[in-house]
Parts: structure tokens; sequence; C-alpha cells
């Protein structure tokens, strides 16, 4: 049961990339420029008030260290190569492995 939800949660955040992916790629036809919406932009909308406590919340659990070069490198990536890298990641891990038919261990 555990696995499903994960799975559907790793289909859940790659249609979310993919969203992301055919709205960047509206915006840069639409201004002939190269338009990359970044994760810190797509957080920030979604959660304008709780994203301004994100740096004090990191570098208190996890340490000053985990903030410059951790976080705001993770947040500068476009929020579609994020979101459909952990997609993946989930959609991977709980793939069911293939039988060997007529393999013997012994």
């Amino acid at each position: 049961m555990l696995r499903v939800i994960i799975r559907f949660l790793g289909l859940l955040l790659l249609a979310a990339a993919f969203a992301a992916l055919v709205i960047d790629g509206t915006k840069s036809i639409a201004s002939d420029t190269l338009i990359v919406t970044p994760l810190a932009q797509i957080a920030e909308q979604l959660a304008p008030a709780k994203f301004p406590l994100l740096q004090g919340a990191i570098e208190s659990r996890l340490g000053h260290f985990a903030w410059k070069p951790v976080a705001t490198t993770l947040l500068a990536l476009p929020g579609w190569l994020i979101a459909g890298a952990f997609g993946g990641l989930l959609f991977a891990a709980t793939r069911r492995r293939v039988v060997k038919v007529g393999y013997s261990s012994r």
C-alpha cells in the first residue's frame, strides 16, 4: 500500500514537472528568449509567508553550511528539473523487480 502511495506521489511530481516545463516553454516562445523559472520563485509564489522563514529553518536544523552552498544552489535550479528529479527517483524506487524465469540461485 505504501508503494502505491509513493508511486502516485512520484507520478504527481512528474506531472507537475512536465506542466512547469510547458509553462516555461510557452513563456520562452512568447518572449523570444529563454525563460527558466527557478525553484525559489515557484516556492515564493506558493507560500509567500513561509518562504522567508526557510533560511532560518534550514540553518537551525542542518547548520549554516547547508544553506549557502546546498540550498541556494537547489533553489536556483529550474523548478521542473527538481520536481522531475524527485518524481523520477520516487517512481524508480518503487518499481517492482523483474523475476528471472528459470533461474536457480542454489
